[in-house]
């Protein structure tokens, strides 16, 4: 008995001393970090950040008369795992800590503990590297861009205003004022990030102040067969947790995954063209703000890095200057504007969005407009590139816009843009754009490029018509000028680019649509609910409907071939063999107007011209049939050979149920 006696007292003490013991080891902790229980006097003060090697020791600046011992415990703690860092030295002004070789990269909340008491000494950013450098005077970024061979040399380095490139080690160094707060590389051909799910780790978010040298390396994966790869231009998302949009949204990833499953083999990236989310609905939903995006985006895609580009609907708007506005941009998505490579190709993303005349509401008074320190960068950024090399400018706002009379003009701050396109005249440039909701082309036929060989291709939009025509008309997804919502599809191979784009839920092959326009008619009777006492303005923006297509037999065709450029050819013959001449129009699109426009006008409660309705557009043709019971074949061919024919069998009828998606 007495034993035992014993024995149990043995057990008891054992239990304290482990309770005692157990809290100083890394564990996860359900309940989260232990906080501090008293306040010791320690005089120390913890700089932002660290360069360590992996479980070396690190000398701390102290107060005079540190008020440390050796037999205290540095604690850093993050993720609810605590590792003890033991206190090698201490001296009357700094102290010496071996830190835990468990620790990564990242940040940790330090406390000290003596005994049962622990204090909160602060917060520090512990980067774990594979050796120490001094860096140059006057250096305030620097670090090593390395793959696993290695440093990796003239890798293109900047912080925004400052462009540097590696040296033989990889190393690099900026004097840097720190004004956007990141650093970004410039992803060299044939080497990757790593990925934070969709978001390629190209850039890094400072740690210190102006004064503070800090370092900040990138780590770069080799790859092969980067000669040959796709890239997808995802125009305008809109998303806001409203008619029906997330849901509408996964019919658009769906289709992108079903596309890339069926190209297996194949190298594929992405790039947004902005407008990811919708800025007035951060607020009023309480829903979809960018973190609420990656994470719905990040649950639909997999595998495949997107580079973003911000759009004028990813500012903030309760903000009175840019630089403000793009603030939770630059958080969570990264870099306003920055380049990166890809195989034999450059490509730019910028900013041309101008928040400077926010008020901090709703009225966002932006302007397209290409800033001059924006520019200077990008003059950095090309001298490492050869002019033989093509260049791929994305932004959001279109730089051109087509007119009526057939040409086009600058849709931009015409300064700013001159700027631009003098900085890249010796380039081979395809600027790629959203924003319109629509889709034109500009190739160096028009007369607007001055003969210089520059593209614009302003894409379609995801979304379409804001996600609406689809939640009025299911099964009918398309953009005010009739361009099915979708994305487009870029193929290049070396220095060869092709491009075509892909409404969701359809072929490839989907690349016009055709109407009899016997059979294609408005009227007011279309709209009984639209209240006669409405103004004559708003009565008036039907009417151009009305009058655009009246109930007529003119054995008329109307043809729209949305992605239409010069070097596209449309060829038209009857069932008897007779070639027909369409002449390019601008007009309505006959199914945008039935699906979204006349359900939009006929409301008992209209009393303002709604929004998002159909719009003229310069991609349409029209031709004289003979009669009305005359078939044609349709045959639209690309200026890469590839050809798409509809057998039109006329009478054609007209409904939006002719027209869904299948």
């Amino acid at each position: 008995m007495k034993n035992s006696s014993i024995r149990n007292i043995e057990i008891y003490l054992l239990g304290l001393v482990l309770v005692s013991i157990l809290p100083l080891y890394g564990c996860k902790s359900g309940n989260g970090t232990e906080e501090p229980t008293d306040n010791f006097d320690v005089r120390i003060s913890l700089p932002s950040s660290i360069d360590i090697i992996r479980g070396d020791e690190y000398v701390f600046i102290g107060q005079e008369g540190v008020g440390l011992k050796t037999s205290d415990s540095f604690i850093l703690e993050s993720g609810g795992i605590s590792y003890i860092c033991p206190i090698i030295a201490v001296t009357s002004t700094n102290f010496t800590v071996r830190i835990s070789n468990e620790c990564e990269t990242g940040n940790y909340n330090v406390y000290l503990k003596r005994n049962v008491q622990k204090k909160s000494i602060g917060r520090i950013y512990i980067n774990i590297v594979d050796f120490l450098f001094t860096p140059d005077e006057g250096t305030t970024i620097y670090g090593i861009v390395k793959s696993e061979e290695g440093g990796v040399k003239d890798v293109v380095v900047s912080d925004g205003v400052e462009v540097t490139t590696t040296d033989e080690k990889g190393i690099y160094q900026l004097k840097s004022a720190k004004k956007r707060n990141y650093v970004f590389i410039s992803v060299p051909s044939n080497y990757e990030v790593p990925s934070s799910g969709v978001l390629p780790l190209f850039s890094q978010t400072l740690k210190g102040n102006a004064n503070t040298a800090e370092r900040v390396d990138f780590t770069l994966k080799k790859v092969t067969g980067q000669d040959i790869y796709k890239v997808f231009m995802l125009g305008d998302m809109h998303l806001a947790d409203r008619t029906n949009d997330i849901n509408q949204f996964k019919d658009f990833t769906t289709d992108l995954n079903n596309y890339r499953n069926a190209h297996p083999s194949e190298k594929m990236y992405a790039i947004t063209l902005g407008d990811m989310t919708w800025d007035l609905y951060w607020y009023s939903n309480k829903y979809f703000e960018l973190p609420n995006y990656l994470n719905t985006i990040n649950g639909l895609i997999k595998n495949l890095q997107i580079f973003h580009t911000i759009g004028n609907h990813d500012y903030d708007y309760k903000t009175t200057n840019d630089f403000s506005a793009e603030s939770k941009y630059m958080s969570f998505i990264g870099p306003t504007y920055y380049s990166f490579n890809i195989g034999k190709v450059h490509y730019v993303v910028l900013d041309d969005i101008d928040c400077n005349n926010y008020d901090g509401t709703d009225s966002r008074n932006y302007s397209k407009n290409l800033f001059a320190e924006q520019l200077t960068w990008l003059t950095k950024d090309l001298s490492y590139i050869s002019k033989s090399t093509p260049l791929v400018i994305v932004m959001h706002a279109q730089v051109f816009y087509p007119l009526e009379s057939g040409d086009f003009k600058i849709d931009h701050d015409v300064t700013s843009t001159n700027q631009l396109l003098n900085i890249v005249k010796d380039y081979k440039v395809h600027f790629v754009t959203g924003h319109t909701h629509e889709i034109f082309n500009v190739t160096p036929e028009a007369s607007i490029v001055g003969g210089k060989e520059f593209f614009e291709h302003n894409s379609g939009a995801i979304c379409a018509s804001w996600w609406w025509s689809n939640y009025l008309t299911q099964g009918v997804h398309i953009s005010p000028d009739g361009t099915p919502g979708g994305y487009a599809i870029w193929d290049v191979s070396g220095t060869n680019i092709q491009y075509l784009y892909k409404g969701t839920g359809w072929t490839q092959d989907y690349q016009f649509r055709s109407y009899d326009l016997n059979n294609v008619s408005f009227s007011l009777t279309d709209v009984p609910l639209m209240p006669s006492n409405i103004s004559s303005t708003v009565k008036n923006k039907y009417m151009q409907y009305v009058n655009a297509y009246p109930a007529n037999n003119n054995n008329e065709v109307l043809i729209n071939i949305w992605n239409w450029n010069p070097r596209w050819t449309l060829t038209v013959t009857d069932e008897s063999g007779k070639d027909l001449t369409p002449i390019k129009v601008w007009a309505y699109d006959p199914l945008h107007i039935a699906a979204l426009s006349v359900k939009r006008f006929n409301s008992a409660t209209l009393t303002a011209t709604p929004s998002f309705i159909t719009e003229k557009a310069s991609h349409f043709f029209k031709m004289k049939v003979d009669n009305a019971n005359t078939d044609l074949v349709i045959t639209v061919k690309d200026e890469f050979g590839h050809t798409w024919t509809e057998n039109m069998q006329r009478p054609k009828a007209f409904s939006t149920d002719v027209y869904k998606s299948k």
